[in-house]
């Protein structure tokens, strides 16, 4: 008897795209006034949306923010040190966690929508699986940035609270991330910080 094995191998990342997505992958903190567009935009979630979730569950939402009016919303609720810089970026992404992920479940988990109506008695589930999900989801977001050749720059020094009661006035979403996205402009990099070494991290067992 002929016995057959298959071995399915993936592709290795090309040394331009390992750096640009992880080992020269920088927070920029000045923009250039080259606008983003829609398509740029666009093509950042087409990317983000594919990896993994728990489930499928996928709770993360963003809404964009680009005009002046937006920008007036946007920046009363940053630390100080946010404010010059997320003004100068072409494009801000607010990243939200949907409370109320659980109702697309029919859709995103057929096989299992049952689950809508388990998650719908238990808000503190729902809180733990959309905070862990949407904390997958800006990883890959701030990814899918860099893919589409943009920076990014995430901030979480802002204030929740008011934000989402500028924004998500219905309380359904709760803001998880704002995110500066252009290109970069004069200086936009700080000096890169260390890292720790690989066995202060890693185990081998």
């Amino acid at each position: 008897m002929t016995t057959i094995t298959s071995t399915r191998q993936m592709e290795r990342l090309d040394e331009a795209g390992r750096a640009m997505l992880f080992t020269q992958a920088r927070t920029a903190n000045t923009f250039d006034s080259t606008p983003v567009t829609d398509d740029e935009l666009a093509g950042i979630w087409d990317l983000a949306q594919w990896p993994p979730t728990a489930a499928n569950f996928q709770p993360l939402r963003v809404v964009y923010v680009r005009t002046p009016e937006g920008k007036a919303r946007l920046l009363p609720h940053l630390a100080d040190g946010n404010k010059d810089k997320t003004a100068s970026a072409p494009a801000v992404a607010i990243l939200a966690r949907d409370t109320r992920f659980h109702e697309h479940i029919p859709t995103v988990f057929p096989a299992r929508a049952q689950m809508r109506e388990a998650f719908e008695d238990d808000a503190a589930g729902r809180d733990q699986v959309s905070t862990f999900n949407s904390a997958l989801q800006v990883g890959y977001f701030l990814l899918a940035v860099r893919a589409q050749g943009l920076a990014a720059g995430p901030m979480g020094g802002f204030d929740r609270e008011t934000l989402d009661r500028e924004f998500f006035a219905d309380g359904r979403l709760a803001s998880v991330l704002v995110v500066n996205i252009g290109h970069p402009g004069t200086d936009p990099w700080f000096d890169r910080l260390p890292r720790l070494e690989h066995e202060d991290v890693v185990q081998y067992l």
